[in-house]
């Protein structure tokens, strides 16, 4: 197993708003039940915190709220990825200024980048802020992939530590297990397949349905990375309805739908992403009954 503190179930942390700003206090409740529910770190800011919709103050005003709650209880990844290279690194130096363990930088979206040019992005944060950097990979929003040869340059980089992969591709794991090296830090972004990106050699997830179900979520990685094989397929099974439901509308919707339910936040999200779909609705409430949580 890598020796690394990045490991296990890392909750991609929902933004709660009221009122079109940012619900600090409802924020702060949700990270406490993240930790009492047993996972393993927080990444504030990222795909599902709506991160595209934030202000750079709000942005920066939310990782520092999650480190304070934190209290170094758990590892806080904060992210802070762009498509541009200067705007990444400060995002990253404003990270490891209010004490964050790590930064997620996703691939730089839009430009489509070069494997050079992606290389260059990462070297580049790397150089310039002494911080954990896990690299991001998800080309169906990104359109941009970042190959395995180009992984295994950034692995002998100091900073560059190892990635949150969303292709769904599990092959790749094994090949990155290979070539990376055994400090590598390898991190499934795709809940239904983190059953077999764990037997692969990866070490956890960056998980989504961890927001709705955290002890449940815990429980399965918990047995995924004891090799509880039997254990790990309950709670594939009693989850997986749960994990697909979630990406029915545009992400977060459905998620805040189910934790509003749940009374943990409000529902509101910012344009252009709109409120969970009222078809959606009975499926989400349907595969939180499958999983035990109403």
């Amino acid at each position: 197993m890598v020796h690394s503190p990045f490991k296990g179930v890392i909750p991609a942390l929902v933004t709660p708003f009221r009122d079109g700003a940012v619900d600090e206090t409802a924020f702060a409740a949700l990270v406490e039940r993240q930790i009492a529910g047993g996972v393993h770190g927080v990444v504030p800011v990222g795909t599902t915190g709506e991160t595209s919709t934030l202000s750079h103050d709000e942005h920066k005003r939310v990782v520092e709220l999650c480190v304070q709650v934190t209290r170094g209880r758990v590892p806080v990844i904060a992210g802070a990825g762009s498509n541009s290279t200067a705007e990444a690194i400060e995002l990253a130096a404003h990270a490891k200024a209010v004490g964050a363990d790590a930064a997620l930088i996703v691939t730089p979206y839009y430009n489509r980048p070069s494997q050079e040019g992606l290389y260059q992005h990462y070297k580049a944060i790397n150089d310039a802020v002494q911080l954990p950097v896990l690299v991001y990979n998800v080309p169906s929003r990104t359109s941009t992939d970042i190959h395995n040869d180009t992984l295994v340059r950034l692995s002998k980089l100091p900073n560059i530590v190892g990635i949150k992969d969303a292709t769904g591709d599990l092959t790749r794991v094994s090949q990155q297990r290979l070539t990376c090296g055994p400090d590598w830090v390898m991190l499934s972004g795709d809940d239904p397949t983190a059953l077999g990106y764990v037997a692969h050699g990866g070490h956890g997830v960056i998980s989504v349905t961890a927001n709705v179900a955290p002890d449940a979520c815990s429980s399965f990685i918990n047995a995924c990375l004891k090799g509880e094989g039997e254990t790990a397929l309950y709670w594939q099974d009693r989850l997986l309805n749960l994990h697909k439901v979630l990406f029915l509308d545009s992400s977060p919707a459905p998620t805040k739908f189910a934790m509003a339910h749940l009374g943990l936040c409000n529902e509101d999200v910012r344009l252009p992403i709109t409120a969970c779909a009222e078809a959606v609705r009975p499926k989400v409430l349907e595969a939180m009954r499958e999983a035990g949580l109403v």
